[in-house]
């Protein structure tokens, strides 16, 4: 049985797409692949699927470059397939849009539980009684998703949202980076306090007047995160 939700393979390895392909449909979802950045562009302009796992090394464009192009036009969640595992590459696959990165070589489990966590990341909703959260000229439209500061709208990932969702709710209060991870992520991220880190920096570079100084974002050395008010401060 399908659970009708469908997944973009971008991989120019046929082997690769051929195992991803197979632990996928055997979890019910729907497969599509494409070996070629160019051509996955437009395969998520046409399909519209629910999430991309793209590689980074493809033929024609490399893979930041493709999830930037899909970025214009879709909200669909990206995971990063690569070899490459430097915390500056990591950082650049989420300045790009990416939500997540899989390190290659890695299990079937491995593959099924971050794509469980990144769909449910995506399809998180929330139900507060409150409209909107302020901070300074930062607006959180808790009902329609939208962040923006003064008139202008700023775009976030489904990540990136949810992440700013859960300090603002907890404005003012200190979240130690296992409380956001677990809350965020999920409890098997608890201790991956580095990926926290890239996280707060790609926030904080689309939200901070100075992401070197921030005003908003602080952190707690050593225990965690707030989002603060002016008037707090």
């Amino acid at each position: 049985m399908t659970n009708e939700q469908h997944i973009l393979i971008v991989d120019d390895d046929p082997r690769l797409i051929r195992l991803i392909r197979e632990v996928l449909s055997a979890a019910g979802y729907e497969v599509l692949a494409s070996s070629g950045g160019e051509q996955a562009i437009e395969t998520v302009a046409m399909e519209q699927p629910d999430l991309v796992l793209l590689d980074i090394m493809l033929r024609d464009i490399d893979g930041y470059h493709v999830a930037r192009r899909i970025r214009e036009f879709s909200d669909a969640p990206i995971i990063m397939l690569t070899a490459r595992v430097t915390e500056a590459d990591k950082l650049i696959g989420f300045d790009a849009g990416a939500d997540d990165y899989i390190t290659k070589p890695f299990s079937s489990k491995e593959l099924l539980a971050r794509v469980r966590a990144v769909l449910k990341r995506a399809q998180k909703r929330t139900s507060l009684p409150t409209p909107q959260i302020l901070c300074g000229d930062l607006n959180i439209d808790l009902a329609r998703r939208r962040v923006t500061i003064g008139e202008q709208e700023i775009y976030l990932t489904a990540t990136e949202y949810n992440l700013l969702h859960e300090l603002a709710i907890h404005v003012n209060q200190v979240l130690l980076h296992e409380q956001l991870l677990t809350a965020v992520w999920g409890s098997e991220y608890h201790s991956e306090v580095d990926y926290l880190r890239s996280y707060v920096h790609s926030l904080r570079k689309k939200l901070e007047r100075n992401p070197a100084n921030p005003e908003m974002i602080v952190n707690v050395t050593g225990v965690g995160y707030m989002l603060i008010t002016p008037d707090s401060k």
